[in-house]
């Protein structure tokens, strides 16, 4: 990671903002130059009025104080670092109360996590503590979805009694006396405080997520849905009424030449008729351009002779022609699935100059609809 990186620290905090300081209080001992670049926090209503007060105000002002007593470095953290989630009508939550609300709150969470995790060399580092169990779990399992190898999840643990007390918030290089809680209100020296940051394993999936889902807008269930999908037993379908090819489940736009050289490779695996080579340079493929046709006519319906395509195979179909649908095809299957998409993807096969061109799904996980004169040896 370069110096000139970022490093986002994310913290789900409920009613309780001490756990932003105990985690940057922690980073601090642990290795201060890990420390954050910018801090963000995201919680309901209620949650993020508390730490705007207890964090940021003048008094006491808990993150200033942290800053001054250890002279951290400086870290990017405002008004505009505290993030009120809302629900499915824009209002702020003060709380999570029925399944509209939880799903606007995985969204926003997860939404979050896609964002910060965009720009390969920054780190994200992502804290558990303090939040609702809903928010923790949505945190990390959007983490597990979007993070890379240099991101991080924690939580963090303070001893008894200074745990969840509501005047502690960090352990001070100096005495500060605070008072337990009832029923054993001894006086304390927060100095005396053992805070340890637990790094949380989780694995990580994004290698299987398509591009859409990691560069735009997508929900919390839309994203775990995909990731399912990528991870099950592959099943490709191509329907021409209407034209739809889906991939594990996942929808595949293709323009219909694409879609008709996909369905005309798929139905011959699907039929158990062996792969295609490529035409040779100069000797375009009478067969190949009339069962591309076939496929064709069956994705667009009846076609006159002044179609373009139509036009351009009455050659027969040449090598240009047979590696440009094939690399568009491919393209777009990499862009909806990801990793994903090497099950699917148009494949060669043996050693030039023999090398083949099919689909490496077996029969039976393919659905490719019958069209007339389609699937010729």
């Amino acid at each position: 990671m370069s110096e000139s990186a970022r490093r986002h620290l994310l913290c789900i905090a409920g009613l309780t903002p001490q756990v932003v300081t105990e985690t940057l209080y922690a980073l601090y001992r642990e290795d201060p130059a890990r420390l954050p670049t910018d801090l963000h926090i995201l919680s309901t209503d209620d949650g993020i009025a508390r730490a705007r007060l207890t964090l940021l105000s003048d008094q006491p002002g808990w993150f200033h104080r942290l800053c001054a007593d250890y002279r951290l470095p400086p870290i990017r953290f405002g008004p505009e670092s505290l993030h009120v989630l809302h629900d499915g009508n824009g209002r702020p939550l003060t709380d999570i109360r029925d399944g509209a609300d939880n799903t606007a709150a995985a969204d926003a969470v997860t939404e979050w996590i896609r964002r910060l995790t965009a720009d390969d060399a920054d780190q994200v580092h992502v804290s558990l503590a303090g939040g609702r169990k809903t928010l923790g779990f949505f945190a990390g399992y959007a983490l597990s979805l979007f993070g890379r190898p240099q991101d991080r999840l924690t939580h963090i643990l303070v001893n008894a009694p200074y745990e969840s007390h509501p005047g502690f918030f960090y352990p001070t290089p100096y005495s500060d006396i605070i008072y337990g809680q009832p029923p054993d209100p001894r006086p304390l020296d927060s100095r005396d405080a053992i805070v340890t940051l637990a790094d949380i394993p989780f694995v990580r999936l994004r290698h299987g997520l398509p591009v859409s889902l990691l560069t735009g807008r997508a929900s919390f269930s839309a994203t775990v849905q995909t990731a399912q999908q990528s991870l099950g037993p592959p099943r490709l379908e191509i329907h021409t009424a209407p034209a739809q090819v889906f991939a594990g489940g996942v929808r595949v736009e293709l323009p219909p030449a694409e879609l008709a050289f996909y369905l005309w490779l798929a139905r011959r695996a699907a039929t158990g008729l062996p792969p295609v080579p490529c035409p040779p340079d100069g000797v375009p493929s009478a067969g190949y351009a009339a069962d591309f046709l076939a496929a064709y006519r069956a994705v667009l319906g009846h076609l006159g002779d002044d179609d373009r395509v139509v036009q351009g195979l009455r050659p027969g179909m040449d090598k240009n022609y047979f590696e440009r649908r094939k690399s568009r095809v491919n393209r777009a299957l990499s862009d909806a699935l990801g990793n994903a998409a090497a099950t699917y993807l148009v494949q060669g096969f043996g050693r030039r100059p023999r090398t083949v061109y099919g689909l490496s799904l077996a029969a039976g996980q393919i659905l490719a609809e019958n069209y007339t004169d389609g699937s010729k040896g």
